[in-house]
């Protein structure tokens, strides 16, 4: 890729079997033309030599925080002043923890702590060291900290349990890391993104919801913040973490939604509608719990307000891109909508295809045609989405 040719990159590697992936990361690296640094803990050489890496990567390898071969012996500090972003892969339990903390009792936690580039994990450990309580909070700890959180998966493990906790596959991380490092094609814009569903109560204990995860939306999120926009999300209900870098504003109601995008919306350059906003809302929720009868319950529903409308019919108002989940007629539909709301860019999906999975496919429609996007993992997608907007904003 491109992005990479160039770069500076330091790798750093722990102590877990994962580590033999790395040897395939580095090479990635450096077909892609990327300067790379590698720079071990102690346990990390128990499972993969130096002398690999440094056959890789064409450099010496960095393991001990004294090495007298660093320009004033401060290895921590001068081996990631020229570097373009770190990557520790894999990041064992141990190490988590340490960077959460503020520990940096050896060369890589050290350096990470005095960096000045940006900092990427890749987790690699047993199921229930993943889910042990103190890792997930460290991780949480690590993310609020503005580090990007690469995984892991599920699959299978060396202790043959298998479970969440697997190291990402090193293609998979050496596409994150490009993206990073790629072209800031929304540098300096301000972006507000709507994500989730939203909820609207019957009464103190039911509601009218939908079937989003919001995975869509927050992958578009993190696409916009890597183009280097200041990224603001307004989220329904989800359980997914806030991407790197980006502003979350919670919100559970389509009127809360509403309140808050329009209370910023003039400030944006970029809006861009991914929220699956419920269009009614019960007339009159009961402020106590609805006893069961024998016979029917009627609700009477109202309409919400439409977001996206009243943000493209703003005088001055910013680039708005909306989204439209059809269950048939998908082109057809979605261009009558693009129309009817007078944006210059809306994005299409089949409802049955989006809803709670990791991939989509998307069709694009602006006043200049239609385009494809194939079914590939959201996070593709949403930089495929950001990539076209980009193109579109000087012409506007």
């Amino acid at each position: 890729m491109t992005e990479v040719a160039g770069k500076r990159v330091l790798l750093g590697v722990t102590g877990g079997i994962a580590a033999y992936k790395a040897a395939e990361l580095t090479r990635l690296f450096v077909k892609a033309g990327a300067d790379v640094r590698v720079v071990m803990t102690e346990a990390a050489c128990r499972f993969v030599t130096p002398a690999t890496f440094q056959a890789l990567s064409g450099k010496p390898v960095h393991t001990d925080m004294w090495d007298a071969s660093v320009r004033d012996g401060m290895g921590h500090i001068e081996l990631s002043r020229d570097r373009d972003v770190i990557v520790v892969a894999p990041a064992t339990t141990d190490f988590l923890a340490k960077l959460a903390n503020g520990l940096g009792d050896d060369l890589l936690s050290a350096l990470c702590l005095a960096r000045r580039c940006p900092l990427m994990i890749a987790p690699a450990m047993n199921v229930e060291m993943w889910q042990n309580a103190a890792t997930q909070r460290n991780v949480e700890r690590l993310r609020s900290d503005g580090v990007a959180i690469l995984g892991p998966t599920e699959g299978d493990h060396a202790d043959r349990e298998g479970g969440m906790g697997r190291m990402l596959e090193a293609e998979t991380i050496f596409a994150e890391v490009a993206a990073t490092l790629g072209p800031k094609v929304l540098s300096k814009k301000k972006v507000l993104i709507t994500a989730g569903p939203t909820y609207e109560p019957i009464d103190t204990v039911r509601g009218v919801t939908n079937q989003s995860s919001g995975k869509m939306g927050y992958a578009v999120a993190q696409a916009a913040a890597e183009a280097g926009a200041n990224v603001t999300l307004v989220s329904g209900a989800t359980a997914l973490p806030a991407p790197a870098g980006v502003e979350r504003i919670d919100v559970l109601t389509a009127d809360e939604m509403h309140k808050a995008v329009m209370a910023r919306a003039k400030d944006a350059d970029v809006f861009i509608a991914v929220a699956a906003v419920a269009d009614y809302r019960p007339l009159e929720p009961k402020p106590h719990k609805i006893k069961r009868g024998n016979g029917s319950l009627k609700l009477e529903l109202a309409p919400n307000p439409d977001i996206l409308a009243d943000v493209a019919a703003l005088p001055k108002g910013p680039f708005c891109v909306g989204f439209a989940a059809e269950t048939e007629n998908l082109r057809a539909n979605a261009e009558a909508k693009r129309r009817q709301k007078h944006i210059p860019l809306l994005a299409a999906n089949l409802a049955s295809e989006t809803f709670g999975k990791d991939t989509n496919a998307l069709t694009l429609l602006d006043d200049d045609g239609v385009y494809e996007l194939p079914r590939a993992a959201k996070i593709v997608l949403a930089r495929q989405l950001v990539a076209h907007i980009a193109k579109m904003l000087p012409r506007r």
